[in-house]
């Protein structure tokens, strides 16, 4: 595929580590950014990378690219419309990198008319200011396989790439990872040690339960040992010291993502007559969280 023009849309974790990825890679890299920085650097297990990113605070000064990778949260796609619709001339496609299950449908919503690709991105990482990410573990990406996992670029190898035949079970299964660790540790302003407390576990048992019924009835291949491969790797897989993107929203008091994580279980739930009392518990008590506040 050779060096390709990189544009990634928002300066999160995600799309730090992603643009540390494709520099790496060879590829050409433009940051797409509200809130100006001087300079990106990701501190990650080997040491302290300086990025030479271009970046750009406007949609009306945006280069030609090759690849358009959309990393903000669900919640904040709005804002990227005016970036949305400088880089669509129909063909260029864009790589949507976010949680949830809504992957198409945040850029159709507001007109994108090029081709869209659905990722899925496993990382441990946290934005701890602008410009500056801290990343903890290694990326992993999920892609559709075919035609449409095309559109990523490539990506070094340290980046794990998978592409799958049934995208929507894998994106299940990253929903099971999301809907029990972010909204408890977002409102307990834990890290994930508060997933081994014994009562917590008890908790997160019963919303990864109701949201595997959830999956289920969605057309997603998920089992309860699904569920329980989740509630090992809470207490196995990642540091206690690891948070969450909800809980590294809250303590920056940004929005949540509890809409896009908890809302789609709660909402196909009740389309499939299924009770998910747990999950609507998180999502109410998260809807309950003052905005832009800790408390």
């Amino acid at each position: 595929m050779g060096e390709q023009r990189i544009a990634v849309i928002g300066a999160g974790a995600v799309g730090a580590v992603l643009a540390e990825a494709a520099h790496a890679a060879g590829h050409q890299v433009t940051m797409c950014v509200r809130t100006p920085f001087e300079k990106l650097v990701v501190d990650g297990p080997d040491g302290s990378t300086e990025l030479p990113v271009e970046i750009v605070t406007s949609a009306e000064r945006v280069p030609e690219v090759d690849r358009v990778l959309l990393t903000t949260k669900v919640q904040d796609v709005a804002t990227a419309e005016p970036w949305l619709h400088a880089f669509d001339d129909g063909r260029t496609p864009v790589v949507v990198v976010q949680n949830g299950v809504e992957h198409e449908e945040s850029v159709s919503a507001l007109g994108w008319s090029g081709p869209v690709l659905p990722a899925l991105i496993y990382v441990g990482a946290e934005r701890v200011a602008p410009g500056h990410v801290v990343r903890r573990t290694r990326a992993r990406v999920v892609v559709p396989a075919g035609e449409p996992g095309s559109a990523l670029p490539e990506l070094p190898a340290d980046v794990r790439v998978e592409s799958t035949g049934d995208f929507r079970t894998e994106a299940w299964r990253k929903m099971l990872m999301n809907v029990a660790a972010n909204p408890i540790t977002a409102l307990t302003m834990r890290r994930l040690d508060v997933l081994d407390e014994p009562g917590v576990r008890e908790l997160c048992a019963a919303v990864l339960a109701e949201a595997v019924e959830v999956a289920r009835a969605e057309g997603a291949e998920l089992t309860s040992a699904d569920a329980d491969k989740v509630v090992d790797a809470y207490r196995t897989g990642f540091s206690p010291d690891n948070g969450t993107s909800m809980l590294y929203d809250r303590l920056a008091g940004l929005p949540t993502e509890h809409e896009h994580i908890s809302g789609p279980v709660v909402r196909a739930g009740r389309r499939h007559g299924i009770a998910t009392p747990m999950n609507q518990a998180l999502l109410t008590l998260m809807r309950a969280v003052r905005p832009g506040g800790t408390g």
